[in-house]
């Protein structure tokens, strides 16, 4: 599933295709499923739409629209989306397409049919906003913040990262990425983490998704940005996916457990893991 790193890549890259243009109207729809109000309600509210700005929460894309309107876009397991000529949409995994007035297409692919496209008034994002935690990269976020949310907290870091009511848009990878480059083994529980620990996870988390950032996130599947264009952080992991492979720290194998349902990856030798307090 696209986290962080990806949405804000494919908003970006829709930014540059997307600003100031209007939606003509709904131009391709046969999995109605993805859609909310259903498609009679929402080709109706949708067409005229001037697109006013594009940006992302945790790991939901928002169009903002004229009107006090917003599209909120959610990719899921095998979502993306593009600007391209009308014929794109033809392609046997296109479920949704909008017409624009510049004669091109938005259109979202998803061969899987988990993605899911919002058509949210005010209170509705209101809503959306009010489900997520804070944004791991936005100043707001701070060391301190990190260790409010994780106070008390029993269940393993790695399923907290993943939480996002309590941090938003951390997923899989880079929460196993990060707890590798902070020392911090996944079964930790969140309120043993003392003050440095924190620390050092906080600018983990950060310098995790800036370079996945940089390098247009990971493109493992299907993930690609709105030009489609495949994201390189995949060839940057150091423990993502690399079970049986050399630590890149110390050269002890990578161990895979499953921790909330997920597949983790760590270090048994250089991810430590503390203790509750007794």
């Amino acid at each position: 599933m696209p986290e962080l790193p990806e949405v804000e890549t494919v908003a970006r890259s829709l930014e540059q295709q997307l600003l100031g243009r209007t939606i003509v109207g709904l131009a391709k729809l046969d999995w109605p499923r993805m859609l909310m109000p259903p498609a009679p309600d929402f080709a109706a509210l949708v067409a005229g739409r001037r697109i006013e700005a594009i940006g992302r929460r945790a790991k939901w894309l928002l169009l903002t629209l004229d009107g006090g309107w917003t599209l909120a876009i959610h990719l899921r397991m095998s979502g993306h989306l593009l600007v391209a000529e009308p014929d794109a949409a033809n392609a046997p995994h296109v479920h949704f397409a909008l017409d624009l007035d510049n004669g091109r297409r938005l259109i979202f692919d998803d061969q899987r049919k988990f993605g899911r496209v919002h058509l949210l008034d005010r209170h509705g994002l209101a809503m959306l906003d009010a489900a997520h935690g804070p944004e791991p990269l936005a100043e707001a976020f701070t060391p301190a913040l990190l260790a409010e949310q994780l106070r008390n907290r029993r269940a393993p870091i790695k399923a907290l990262l993943l939480d996002q009511r309590l941090i938003a848009g951390i997923g899989n990878i880079y929460a196993n990425e990060a707890l590798w480059l902070a020392r911090i083994h996944p079964l930790t529980p969140g309120g043993a983490l003392a003050a440095d620990h924190i620390a050092e996870l906080y600018r983990a988390i950060r310098n995790v998704l800036a370079e996945a950032i940089a390098n247009q996130g990971s493109s493992l599947r299907n993930y690609r940005d709105g030009y489609g264009r495949r994201g390189s952080q995949q060839e940057h992991f150091n423990v993502y996916d690399r079970a049986h492979e050399p630590c890149p720290r110390c050269q002890t194998a990578i161990e895979r457990i499953v921790v909330a349902q997920r597949s983790t990856y760590f270090c048994p030798q250089c991810q430590l893991f503390v203790r509750w307090p007794t």
